[in-house]
């Protein structure tokens, strides 16, 4: 049987992917009047040569390493974890309830307990419509956008009826202690003696989390019984099961999984950068790792290089909204087409691709 090589599959067809959407997006800045190439240099100039720019991406990379693996573990399992932001609100609620009703003497042990706390409030929120797919047959897509719009209501109801503080009109919770609060990479930088690197810059050391998280979700799919029966009933369920594989326990574990990732987002957000838990503060990260897993082809390596591709296009965007003519909608219009090529469209660039390179084969033969 012909099979398309392994390495065009995860190297080729998402680059090929990413220049198609971003031929386009040149196409709509020349219509707009401005230079395609001033923009694209304007963006790299802006995040990779500058530390502060550095700083911005690598804040937007660890949300969306934290969610494109929490959206790879439930496609191992053939889930499709549309709920992401749910879980991340509700992951971000756990953080400020450890946070704030938790003394803790320093930023270690607080890291430790508000990771618990989010992924147990994530893996909990993403486990109630696991069950229904599991035990009741309702679809994980349907149940899991529900359960989005269910969640902000529920964080809503919190910051405004239970931790905002008596007499502030910001339905946020209180600041959390000075002990609870990460180092920021500006900082790290600052103890080694470079003071003015990553200046004003979010990124914290949730990011070395991430890493570990990259490097854990590797072990579990690859190395372990329980990644080797994820996978098996996400590429035949019939098979698996009459292998022994049981079902309902896969996708519990595996959609639970998957809600620990993504509610370990809000660490970053939450304690990492606001300080305090406000509303909104998934920004679209739960939707944005839909992409990042399909273009990291729901490996941990490829989720990686897939995070910081769309951390530099979202502080690259901010870069040209500052300092360019370009409207901010179609800053969002051009990271739209990049999701769109890189996940809707993936198949539609693949199959050509795939009978170029078997023509290849079989002309060798």
């Amino acid at each position: 049987m012909d099979v398309m090589p392994k390495w065009v599959d995860i190297i080729v067809v998402p680059l090929f992917s990413l220049f198609l959407a971003a031929a386009l997006s040149a196409l709509l800045i020349l219509a707009i009047g401005e230079s395609p190439i001033a923009a694209l240099n304007l963006m790299i100039e802006g995040t990779l040569f500058r530390s502060a720019g550095w700083g911005y991406m690598l804040y937007y990379t660890t949300n969306f390493i934290f969610t494109g693996l929490a959206v790879s573990v439930a496609f191992h399992a053939a889930l499709f974890n549309i709920g992401g932001e749910g879980q991340a609100m509700i992951g971000g609620l756990g953080v400020a309830l450890v946070c704030l009703f938790i003394p803790w003497p320093h930023w270690t042990l607080a890291i430790v307990g508000a990771s618990i706390g989010a992924a147990l409030f994530g893996m909990i929120w993403a486990g109630l419509p696991a069950y229904l797919q599991a035990k009741r047959g309702s679809h994980i897509v349907i149940t899991t956008i529900m359960f989005n719009f269910i969640a902000a209501g529920v964080l809503n109801f919190f910051l405004v009826d239970v931790l905002k503080p008596a007499g502030s009109m910001d339905p946020a919770s209180a600041n959390f202690p000075a002990s609870t609060h990460l180092p920021t990479f500006q900082d790290i930088a600052g103890i080694i003696g470079f003071e003015k690197a990553f200046r004003s810059a979010p990124a914290n050391v949730s990011f070395f989390i991430a890493l570990f998280a990259c490097l854990a979700t590797w072990y579990l799919i690859w190395r372990t019984p329980l990644g080797y029966e994820i996978r098996a009933l996400g590429k035949s369920g019939p098979a698996a099961r009459y292998a022994g594989v049981r079902p309902v326990k896969i996708i519990m574990i595996a959609m639970m999984i998957s809600g620990a990732l993504c509610g370990m987002m809000a660490i970053n957000t939450t304690q990492g950068e606001s300080e305090r838990l406000i509303l909104n503060f998934t920004e679209g990260a739960g939707f944005i790792g839909i992409a990042v897993a399909l273009m990291g082809r729901s490996h941990p390596v490829g989720v990686l290089l897939a995070a910081l591709l769309f951390g530099f296009l979202y502080q690259g965007g901010a870069e040209l909204a500052l300092w360019t003519k370009i409207p901010r909608e179609l800053i969002v219009v051009i990271q739209a087409l990049v999701i769109l090529f890189t996940g809707a469209l993936s198949l539609m660039v693949r199959a050509p691709l795939e009978r170029f390179f078997i023509s290849i084969q079989r002309a060798r033969v």
